[in-house]
């Protein structure tokens, strides 16, 4: 367990009606499940919930979102449209530069503010903290949230949860699982969360444009430092021949350190906006949250992104010199 005290949100609980809960870009199963969760808590006691994300859910992890919860600014719901709220809460992340459009929101609005996270890196968002970075994932906290609160969820949100953990720890491999993580894994599965079929949702069902991608990225991987780093890239080239999205790079840099010998790797991908969007990751004790607060990322200190300017080359450049100082 945690050692959050979870008083303080019972009472921001108690006191408002209306909340509106907000993640990172390019949510990822973890961030999604903790809307999902946190939303759940919230209605079980009466209150009004929206969930909004700068950016959609990319289309592998639509299924967690199929009664269409997690809204996209300017999207399903206008910026000048989005309901007035008496506290607005953010999970999984800490960073005003994660959120995208939605910190404007959040920053111009001015009511309370609550954050829920597990990341190393970490501003003053003026908010309400429950953090944990001992914690596997911020789903993990959401469901000791709930204990605490005494909310027990029903399958739908049972599952959301244990994508959310399971794909933040590796499906439970990463150093940051613990007793707890395989407790709360087993008390979402006794809630009806199901295993095989979110593994099968989450890892069985890729295109067959992402598969000609990932075999044309890791066919050009590179190392150094007598294979310690490895490093991949995608341009728009690659993603325009093989019908590939820039989120079907997601996970690819994890091959990197399957390599014997391997302690670093990163993945630079381009997005449509020109820029190059770079996930780091490494093994103890190297911390790669450090490199990424280099350009303004951050996360873990074994799995960490930024958002660079292009082009690619330049931002592989840029990042390997970085790689290399961190591996002196």
């Amino acid at each position: 367990m945690s050692s959050l005290d979870w008083a303080p949100l019972k009472s921001i609980i108690d006191n408002n009606q209306s909340f509106l809960i907000s993640s990172h870009v390019r949510p990822d199963a973890d961030a999604l499940g903790s809307e999902l969760g946190m939303a759940a808590i919230l209605r079980h006691f009466g209150k009004q919930v929206t969930i909004v994300n700068a950016t959609a859910p990319p289309a592998n992890l639509q299924f967690l979102n199929s009664d269409q919860q997690v809204l996209k600014l300017n999207e399903d719901v206008k910026q000048a449209d989005l309901p007035a709220v008496d506290v607005y809460i953010v999970v999984d992340t800490s960073a005003w530069q994660q959120l995208g459009a939605m910190a404007e929101v959040i920053q111009s609005a001015g009511p309370k503010r609550v954050v829920i996270d597990h990341h190393v890196s970490s501003d003053n968002m003026g908010a309400t903290e429950f953090k944990d970075t001992t914690a596997a994932a911020t789903g993990e906290l959401i469901f000791e949230a709930a204990e605490y609160l005494g909310v027990e969820f029903d399958s739908v949100t049972a599952s959301a949860l244990y994508a959310a953990i399971a794909t933040d720890t590796g499906w439970f491999r990463f150093p940051s699982t613990s007793a707890n993580t395989m407790r709360i894994g087993a008390a979402l599965m006794e809630l009806g969360a199901s295993p095989h079929e979110l593994f099968n949702y989450l890892n069985e069902q890729r295109s067959l444009a992402r598969v000609r991608l990932g075999g044309r990225v890791l066919g050009r991987i590179e190392t150094s430092e007598d294979g310690r780093l490895a490093w991949i890239y995608a341009d728009a080239v690659d993603l325009k021949e093989t019908g590939a999205v820039p989120s079907d790079t997601e996970s690819l840099v994890n091959e990197c350190l399957t390599i014997a010998g391997s302690e670093a790797a990163f993945i630079a991908v381009q997005q449509p906006s020109g820029q190059v969007k770079v996930s780091l990751r490494c093994r103890p004790p190297h911390n790669v949250a450090a490199v990424a607060e280099q350009f303004n990322g951050g996360g873990h200190k074994l799995a960490s992104g930024a958002t660079v300017g292009g082009p690619v080359e330049e931002a592989v450049r840029c990042m390997k010199k970085a790689f290399l100082k961190m591996l002196e």
